[in-house]
């Protein structure tokens, strides 16, 4: 049956949502109804997946939905959503492939091409099943036998164009999935095609693999461009679409947020600022992580919610760690005032992290975000070659939403000049609190100091910093030293007093 563009109704104009939130956000809202598109991508990257989750969701709305496979057989078809937990009811699938019988001596042709035969009994059932079902969205899976049974490049284009304007008569919204396996890739398809989304697996030297999709063409639609991370876990695809900050500027009135140690307060001119984001940066077992705790911990006395994102260690670990320093930290994950979150660096992407940072700023509300640490970030996904771009990208959007942020940075060494890290983000933190190790009187000590803030003035000495049983303690000025910093310093004048003082909180 034709449906004339005079007779369409008007719901025909809506957007027809894919069934992935994720892939609607990076297509504006979802795809324009009665139109072809083409999912392209090699094996293995998600295409029938993605199509059965488009599928899907026209059968929830109440959609007829047809699914023409040539390379699968409806069993296959059926195996692949039992893998996602989804059911097929109310999909009507068709077999378009060679049966059993097509291997018997009789049945092959010899005198004819292929696309003299094949591809028009292909085509005649493709239009009758059209006909019969009257569909509202359609699946052909794949061109690639499409393409083989045309036999030259310019059949298989005016085959396209036929389907594109017969499907657009029987108001149809068509996904056509192509594996790029062919040695020569058409373009042409791609113009054809109102819009096209390409799906790509990357395979890094350790670790699970990667997947992102980009969106290369949608006609008449603001979609977002660029690299969206996206996996496959049971249930479909989950597609985390590209932040860009400047979309989520949020008014918020600016406040100090207190760490809860008097002395450190002090140092940091009385806290953190609301949507500010400060590196707590020092050698390895210098306090670091004890002090992201203690800055959460401080938020959720004041009823604040945090969010702590773990990389180097275990939840036990950091729990035991805050116990032995009086920081009860156990206690505000019991009453759901912190949540941590460890992060499994091998099966992370960029994409994906940043998606569970936005829940927790967006969806919890958390007003402090710990990243723990930031060596680990980095470490977890070498391959990225703009993981700091992206950083950047990810700070700004929670600087627009009066999120705190803290990350956590390790210093390659101990003692000595020569410390580096492997990622230098202290020009992106609005603030960086210095933890060092020093040696005096015949001890190794550590010493803080608040070496950059922006939009505030703050307390430039530098104090000794001790982690004892059931405290931290923040000592005094270390005057009378120099080069403490360098880690071995030496006494100018006097002696300086380096013992601890007893105003730590």
């Amino acid at each position: 049956m034709t449906v004339s563009s005079a007779n369409r109704s008007p719901a025909a104009t809506v957007l027809a949502e894919t069934g992935i939130a994720g892939l609607d956000q990076v297509l504006g809202g979802g795809l324009t109804r009665q139109r072809l598109y083409l999912v392209e991508g090699l094996p293995g990257s998600g295409k029938t997946t993605l199509a059965l989750q488009f599928l899907l969701e026209g059968v929830r709305r109440g959609e007829r939905v047809l699914y023409f496979t040539l390379s699968e057989t409806e069993d296959e078809l059926r195996t692949v959503a039992d893998s996602h937990g989804l059911s097929l009811e109310g999909v009507s699938i068709r077999e378009l492939i060679p049966t059993s019988e097509a291997l018997e001596p009789d049945q092959q042709n010899t005198v004819f091409h292929p696309s003299e035969v094949e591809l028009g009994e292909t085509v005649r059932e493709l239009l009758a099943e059209t006909d019969r079902v009257r569909p509202d969205r359609v699946v052909i899976d794949s061109l690639s036998e499409l393409r083989l049974l045309a036999g030259s490049s310019l059949r298989f284009r005016r085959q396209i164009l036929a389907f594109k304007h017969l499907f657009n008569e029987r108001g149809c919204t068509v996904l056509m999935l192509d594996d790029r396996t062919s040695s020569d890739h058409d373009l042409q398809i791609q113009s054809i095609a109102h819009g096209v989304v390409l799906l790509e697996q990357l395979a890094p030297e350790y670790g699970a693999e990667r997947r992102r999709l980009r969106v290369i063409k949608y006609r008449g639609m603001a979609f977002r461009g660029g690299n969206h991370d996206f996996s496959i876990r049971r249930g479909g695809l989950n597609v985390f679409p590209r932040v860009v900050a400047a979309e989520h500027r949020r008014e918020y009135v600016p406040t100090r947020l207190a760490s809860g140690l008097k002395s450190l307060d002090a140092l940091l001119g009385g806290g953190l600022e609301t949507g500010s984001s400060s590196l707590i940066s020092g050698a390895p077992g210098s306090g670091k992580s004890s002090l992201a705790a203690q800055f959460a911990s401080a938020a959720a006395e004041r009823g604040e919610h945090s969010a702590m994102f773990i990389f180097d260690e275990s939840l036990n670990t950091l729990l035991s760690r805050s116990d032995g320093l009086g920081i009860p930290l156990r206690r505000h994950i019991e009453r759901g005032f912190v949540s941590v979150q460890p992060v499994d660096p091998a099966e992370l992407s960029p994409g994906e992290f940043a998606h569970r940072v936005r829940e927790a700023a967006e969806v919890a509300g958390v007003s402090m975000i710990v990243i723990d640490s930031l060596n680990g970030y980095l470490n977890a996904m070498p391959d990225e070659r703009f993981l700091t771009i992206q950083l950047h990208e990810l700070l700004s959007y929670l600087g627009h939403l009066g999120v705190a942020t803290l990350l956590v940075g390790a210093h390659a060494g101990l003692v000595g000049g020569a410390m580096n890290s492997p990622g230098d983000a202290t020009y992106l933190a609005d603030a960086v609190i210095l933890l060092r190790y020093f040696e005096a009187q015949g001890e190794v000590r550590q010493a803080i100091s608040i070496v950059k803030k922006r939009g505030g003035e703050h307390e430039r000495t530098i104090r000794e910093f001790r982690l004892l049983s059931g405290r931290i303690e923040i000592g005094k000025p270390l005057r009378g030293m120099r080069g403490v910093l360098t880690g071995v310093p030496t006494i100018e004048g006097s002696a300086p007093d380096v013992v601890p003082g007893r105003d730590g909180r």
